[in-house]
């Protein structure tokens, strides 16, 4: 069995029942299934993509992404989302990385595509949206009537899901096919899901937020799910207004675009059961906006690396303590250690650490930073918090320096990087500093070498050309010296403080 077959028993339960809306389009349970076999012989009769092969996707939220995923769940692949909101160069290394034999694209952003083919040689690139002399339109691989023998298994790897690492780099975690089914059981546990649900998912598909929290377990249970190509807090007002949904998913930085618009107070919210939100730790006054408004507010704790659902408040269950992010999850479990790995008792802060079948099973081809995350099956989260009495946890603080920015994480050291590339810079460290829209906006402490003068303008201009924009510092602070340890390592938490 893979997760495919999930797909095809609900299109054979209830074949008619809307599985995705898009654009004032509907894709029954049925054709879903349909394109999902064809697409899925496609990518094996066109492009050789078998088992244990990557496939990758740079696109803005389509149907065709989750065709894509369960073809890939068929066939025993592993399908590769790409973040469209980072540099071109930032998108190159994680091709390079991951190795695809496809890569899927949108025309917005076509400008990867000759970079990607010259550097990997005998790479198959099908377009959305579009074609030209040298990619093939994405539709072609829908040309036939036959379906590929089901190789997958709940065993084989599914996601290779991209995040920014400390030491600069982006790794890809892998996330089995089981590793999604356990969390989807944790999602109906969570929201109470049934077929019944209508799901509006606004963020984006390459964050297992975006397509992990209630997405894909909406469409294992046989629910609808309506997708926005991006988020607009217009459009999500608007659907919300006239579509009806059930359950939908929002981050500190959506919940406050949603809740400043001007036509919140007149939207009707009375369908949603409930709105999920995390990503980070969630300022109470946004919750209260929406409890204000009778719709209850369930938490989410988790990363990409634990699909993401590790720990959570449930409908139905206790929803009034806003601090906490909840209890550990149906089907995982969660500790607060010391430095030794040894559990702590009850109100003591120290690191959340995660263990079940949700868990990643590696970095991709980094065994080093595989084995520093796992130990003896624990996921060594980074996070700091506390549980209480009760066993509901209390985050304190969040991956070691850090940065969430409207929803994005953003590492100081990949930024760092690119900084100390410049011929004036001698030392760096970006922290992240609070603002009011975006909830933490990256600055940038730099110290000049000798006899050297820089712009700040060139700075910005130089972190621009091979990082998203998000993650360019908005300001950047010209100091003689750095807080340090005695070992001289940077101590940014000193510069956090300073900055508050």
């Amino acid at each position: 069995m893979n997760l495919s077959d999930l797909i095809a028993r609900n299109a054979a339960f209830t074949p008619d029942q809307p599985a995705l809306r898009f654009e004032g389009e509907a894709l029954n349970y049925a054709a879903f299934a349909a394109r999902i076999a064809a697409t899925a012989h496609g990518l094996a009769t066109q492009c050789g993509v078998g088992k244990g092969d990557r496939v990758a996707i740079l696109s803005l939220n389509r149907p065709d992404y989750l065709v894509l995923l369960y073809a890939c769940a068929r066939l025993g692949a592993m399908l590769v989302p790409m973040n469209w909101r980072l540099a071109v160069a930032e998108q190159r290394f994680i091709l390079a990385d991951a190795a695809p034999k496809v890569l899927v694209l949108e025309q917005a952003f076509a400008d990867v595509a000759p970079l990607a083919a010259n550097d990997l040689p005998g790479l198959h690139i099908l377009g959305l949206d579009f074609e030209t002399p040298t990619i093939r339109p994405f539709g072609s691989l829908l040309d036939t009537t036959q379906t590929a023998p089901a190789t997958g298994s709940l065993s084989d790897p599914l996601l290779i899901v991209y995040t920014s690492g400390t030491t600069g780099r982006p790794k890809g975690a892998v996330l089995r096919q089981e590793a999604l089914l356990w969390n989807g059981v944790m999602s109906q546990h969570m929201h109470g899901l049934t077929s019944d649900d209508h799901v509006l998912t606004v963020l984006p598909f390459f964050h297992v937020g975006g397509l992990n929290i209630q997405t894909t377990p909406a469409l294992h249970h046989g629910a609808t799910v309506t997708i926005h190509a991006r988020f607009t807090p217009d459009a999500t007002l608007k659907t919300i207004s006239e579509d009806r949904p059930t359950l939908t998913v929002l981050v500190p930085a959506t919940i406050q675009a949603v809740s400043d618009h001007p036509a919140w107070a007149a939207t009707d919210l009375s369908s949603l059961k409930a709105v999920s939100t995390g990503s980070q730790v969630v300022p109470p006054h946004l919750i209260e906006r929406i409890v204000a408004r009778g719709v209850p507010v369930l938490q989410v704790y988790g990363s990409t690396e634990t699909c993401p659902i590790a720990i959570y408040t449930r409908l139905g269950g206790e929803t009034s303590r806003h601090e906490t992010t909840g209890l550990a999850g149906l089907f995982c479990e969660a500790m607060i250690v010391d430095d030794a790995g040894r559990e702590l008792p009850p109100d003591v802060a120290g690191e959340i650490v995660v263990r079940g079948p949700n868990v990643f099973s590696e970095y991709w081809r980094n065994a080093d930073a595989t084995r520093e995350a796992l130990r003896d099956g624990w996921y060594r989260t980074g996070d700091v918090a506390s549980r209480d009495a009760d066993g509901y946890f209390i985050v304190r603080d969040r991956k070691k320096n850090m940065i969430i920015s409207g929803g994005e994480n953003i590492y100081p050291a990949e930024v760092e990087r690119v900084l100390l590339e410049h011929p004036a810079i001698a030392d760096c460290a970006v922290i992240g500093r609070p603002d009011p829209k975006w909830d933490e906006v990256p600055v940038a402490y730099v110290m000049l070498r000798a006899d050297h003068v820089v712009h700040t303008d060139d700075l910005y201009i130089h972190v621009l050309a091979q990082l998203a924009r998000f993650k360019v510092p908005r300001e950047f602070i010209v100091v003689k010296d750095l807080p340090r340890t005695a070992l001289g390592k940077v101590q940014h938490f000193v510069l956090r403080q300073n900055a508050s």
